[in-house]
């Protein structure tokens, strides 16, 4: 067990981060553990940099104080990096490797612990769950928990297991849940604001990606794709697109289910997801420098769509 604060003993300053494109797990550790540090530190300075959420995580405290400009070149004393390995952190990536002391918090099977000091728990349903174990180690950790900290947790935790349906979803999470919600927070509307709720523009990018999938293996596998043209035509943005590989996925007959959307001139981000443990797509997305869950993974890859979906085809091709 990681003991934080004996690691950032003497730190002065302190930054947080993750994995780009930064979903619901990402954003709610990545806050909780900063609320947790200003408690805990007050006389540290630390900030949380990711990309900037959507702004449907905005009851989570300290969201307006997201750092996403990278231009200075300040070496901080120690860098957590959470959810993600330590070279996947895009622009943050400079803070990581000037860091005199890097610390690594994951829960995903594809991260081998990375860091000066790593703890991953591959069992955990979400690194929220790792974070939540971690600020319980110690009495006087776990009475600093208030409900700011308790409801980003929470979030972090419901997104990872799709409100609690996933079968990453143990008996120990649901322990977890059932103490972050005796903090009192409306958790219900909680779930619709950052799960379920969808703005216009979300509910109409949704629509053409479903209107235009198509499968493959016999309907074993469902593909959508976006490219950028589309997105501007809906003005939509990175975040807009998250949950419609979980619609491809719940196609009837569906095991795989692949949503590539264009990035870049000729660079894609492919998002992965399986119906069930038999599918490993963390396989599929560690063949080409991405990772994740047995479940829920990706990677992003060069050149024009269909080398991307070439590509993919085979390795999904193999773990079917």
């Amino acid at each position: 067990m990681i003991d934080i604060l004996k690691e950032c003993r003497g730190a002065k300053k302190i930054a947080i981060t993750g994995h780009t494109n930064p979903d619901g797990d990402c954003i709610g550790s990545t806050l909780a553990l900063w609320q947790f540090l200003q408690k805990a530190l007050p006389e540290t300075e630390s900030c949380v940099m990711i990309e900037q959420p959507d702004p449907s995580y905005s009851v989570i405290k300290g969201i307006d104080r997201i750092v996403t400009d990278y231009s200075e070149d300040t070496v901080y004393d120690v860098v957590f990096v959470l959810d993600s390995v330590t070279d996947r952190c895009g622009e943050a990536n400079k803070y990581v490797e000037s860091a005199k002391k890097v610390i690594n918090i994951d829960h995903h099977i594809s991260n081998p612990g990375q860091g000066d000091v790593s703890y991953v728990v591959p069992e955990a349903s979400s690194c929220g769950e790792v974070l939540y174990e971690v600020l319980c180690s110690k009495e006087e950790y776990k009475a600093l928990i208030d409900k700011d900290i308790a409801l980003s947790i929470y979030v972090a935790i419901i997104h990872d297991t799709g409100v609690l349906q996933y079968s990453n979803t143990s008996p120990k999470t649901l322990r977890v849940v059932a103490d972050l919600i005796s903090f009192g927070f409306d958790f219900p509307k909680l779930i619709d604001k950052t799960f379920y709720e969808n703005t216009y523009v979300q509910s109409q990018v949704l629509g053409r990606a479903l209107l235009e999938a198509f499968p493959l293996l016999d309907g074993q596998v469902m593909v959508s794709r976006m490219d950028t043209r589309t997105m501007g035509f809906y003005g939509a943005v990175k975040s807009d697109l998250s949950g419609i590989v979980n619609q491809l996925r719940i196609i009837k007959g569906v095991k795989v289910a692949i949503f590539i959307y264009e990035v870049g001139p000729q660079e894609h981000k492919v998002s992965l997801r399986s119906s069930s443990d038999d599918c490993n797509v963390a396989e599929v997305a560690a063949a080409f420098g991405g990772g994740g869950h047995i479940r829920a993974a990706g990677c992003n890859l060069n050149g024009n769509f269909y080398d991307v979906l070439n590509a993919i085809m085979e390795k999904v091709e193999a773990i079917l």
